[in-house]
């Protein structure tokens, strides 16, 4: 259970570990996650890399007295609500760390960093047994991936029940609180990732999606996590499996930075509910200065209603789902336009899908709304300035004519190619059974209602 806060500040969490220049990794990572957790993070630096998402290519070791005094330093003065390893480099600078931490008493998260990915040693034999004997005893919980958990436990790992057995040993022989051996290596064409949380006298099995995405940071990132978790007062349990949908949300919202393995992304974990709630908000001011110039707008209602959309920044668009929009459409009432319900994400389909079409040309990008389609309304328009195109729908290819929902994105496609640019507003002709509409685009919901009201009063 989650122990109450009572400090009149936040937690304080400290990362022991190499720095990475290209920002996905070591105490980059590790700073990022904390402050998305809302703690105070703090830096002892072991190693200066210099690296990008494909290679490394130059090591500088601290010296371990300085290690050792970055550790004092933020202890004695800031204090520490936990804390984490991760590249230690050498047996010398484990040692003054281990040294070091016999002072103090706060929770220690351990990631063993000792085999990369690629299956490559990190640390040389006689530093690999330092982190065994001096370091792991004084942790309160172990990250071993696959390959790590197999040096620590001289067990070979192919199974879950494998990594079972490895965590069992190396709980028992080592004696921290708790070690879970992460499963991204383990059974890897399972559509699941499952972590396995040995605590007490048996395992957790922490079943996640698996995700194909950006995994530079993985593991910087978990334990910084389960760190900050700790430092909030949270058990051994919650703290891990509060790490494990931190991390899969950090992978799957990662972003294709470099050419080699792209990073971790951290920042979504906030940004993403922050800018939701944004969104939403300028849906709702939108919305009202629709409503609030109605009798402007009920000459340019379509039969099929309006519907107001605006998406999350274009990186972060999947699907639909990612677009929010007016539940029920935008109804008028005789001379009054009225939304029957608040923005929700999902609620828009049409407009969705003219809003992600669009955004593969242009990214910047995040909102529309529809209109009837009528001349003088695209008159006014050029004569504001704002670049149009449109589509027909007899050009239309039949096997897109013949794929629900498909019209859209083509005619989105096809009225860019017409004229070389990406147009401020799309309009589509129609054809018996569908009704002719303008799609009015911009950079937020506000901004579209804003556009459209100042082509109207252009008359």
């Amino acid at each position: 259970m989650k122990t109450p806060w009572k400090k009149p500040f936040p937690p304080r969490c400290l990362t022991i570990a190499g720095s990475d220049s290209g920002g996905g990794a070591g105490i980059q990572a590790d700073l990022k996650t904390f402050t998305v957790h809302g703690v105070y993070g703090m830096v002892a630096i072991t190693s200066i890399t210099a690296q990008n998402t494909k290679e490394v290519r130059a090591i500088y070791d601290v010296s371990p007295e300085v290690v050792a005094s970055q550790i004092e330093a933020v202890s004695d003065d800031i204090g520490v609500d936990a804390a984490k390893t991760g590249m230690l480099s050498n047996k010398e600078i484990i040692h003054a760390v281990s040294g070091v931490l016999k002072k103090y008493d706060f929770p220690l998260v351990i990631d063993p960093v000792m085999v990369a990915k690629s299956g490559a040693k990190l640390l040389k034999d006689d530093a690999i047994e330092a982190l065994k004997n001096e370091l792991l005893p004084r942790a309160k919980i172990v990250t071993p991936n696959r390959m790590e958990a197999e040096i620590l436990s001289n067990e070979k790992i192919q199974t879950i029940d494998d990594a079972i057995k490895a965590a069992k040993k190396i709980k028992k022989e080592y004696v921290p609180e708790a070690v879970v051996v992460k499963g991204g290596h383990i059974s890897e064409d399972s559509k699941y990732a499952v972590d396995v949380l040995y605590v007490e006298d048996h395992a957790i099995l922490l079943e996640g999606e698996r995700v194909n995405g950006c995994t530079h940071g993985t593991g910087c990132s978990f334990s910084a996590s389960i760190a900050a978790n700790l430092a909030w007062g949270y058990d051994i349990i919650e703290a891990v499996k509060n790490a494990k949908e931190f991390i899969t949300h950090s992978i799957k919202t990662g972003i294709n930075y470099g050419s080699g393995h792209c990073p971790v992304n951290s920042s979504s974990w906030i940004y993403i509910p922050a800018e939701k709630f944004n969104i939403i908000k300028n849906l709702e001011q939108a919305v009202s200065l629709l409503v609030d110039n109605s009798e402007e707008f009920v000459k340019y209602y379509p039969e099929v209603g309006i519907n107001l959309a605006m998406s999350l920044p274009s990186w972060y668009v999947k699907d639909e789902n990612d677009v929010a929009g007016i539940p029920g459409r935008i109804i008028r009432i005789g001379k009054k336009l009225e939304a029957c319900y608040k923005p929700e994400f999902g609620a828009s389909k049409h407009v969705a899908k003219s809003i992600i079409a669009i955004q593969k040309h242009d990214p910047s990008i995040r909102a529309a709304m529809n209109l009837v389609y009528d001349e003088s309304f695209l008159e006014n328009a050029e004569r504001l300035g704002y670049i149009i195109s449109g589509f027909d729908r007899k050009f239309e290819p039949e096997d897109v004519k013949k794929t629900e929902g498909a019209t859209t994105p083509w005619g989105i496609d096809f009225a860019i190619k017409k004229i070389g640019k990406v147009p401020d507003i799309i309009y589509d002709v129609g054809e018996p059974g569908k009704e002719a509409l303008v799609f009015i685009f911009g950079q937020s919901a506000k901004d579209v209602v804003e556009k459209a009201l100042r082509i109207i009063r252009s008359n």
